[in-house]
């Protein structure tokens, strides 16, 4: 989590939304670290999460990354979440909860992200966007 915030640090600094992300295979590895850059590349896909996921998936040569876990500082939005379960990440550790555009990944859908799509991940759990319950495979740290 500190390299997260070592990313969100340089996210802040750079004008963006300070968040950062770290993603890290099954031996506690680094693959890749990120800030968020929707205001530095001008793309509003360009969150922490979404950046780490493809360079993870870049440096393992595969779109899966199912023993990966993922260190994130602010609790991820709805389009993070479900490339998170897109993605298979095994685990999702994030610093604090984002009441204003949160997303989770167990659940049904919240009135605030109408209409949610709810995405099945690999154990059986749904994307949708609500705050987060405390499920077992996600955990706030």
């Amino acid at each position: 989590m500190h390299l997260a915030l070592l990313e969100a640090e340089a996210a802040a600094a750079r004008g963006d939304v300070p968040v950062g992300a770290v993603l890290v295979d099954s031996e506690g590895r680094v693959l890749s670290a990120a800030g968020n850059r929707v205001q530095a590349d001008d793309d509003p896909t360009a969150h922490a999460e979404m950046l780490v996921l493809r360079a993870g998936a870049a440096a393992l040569g595969q779109k899966l990354l199912d023993g990966c876990d993922l260190y994130v500082t602010l609790e991820p939005c709805p389009m993070c979440a479900a490339a998170i379960s897109l993605a298979r990440i095994r685990r999702l550790y994030f610093g604090a909860y984002d009441p204003k555009s949160g997303g989770e990944v167990v659940g049904g859908p919240s009135p605030r992200a109408l209409p949610a799509l709810p995405l099945k991940s690999v154990d059986g759990r749904l994307v949708v966007a609500k705050p987060f319950t405390g499920r077992v495979g996600v955990q706030q740290i």
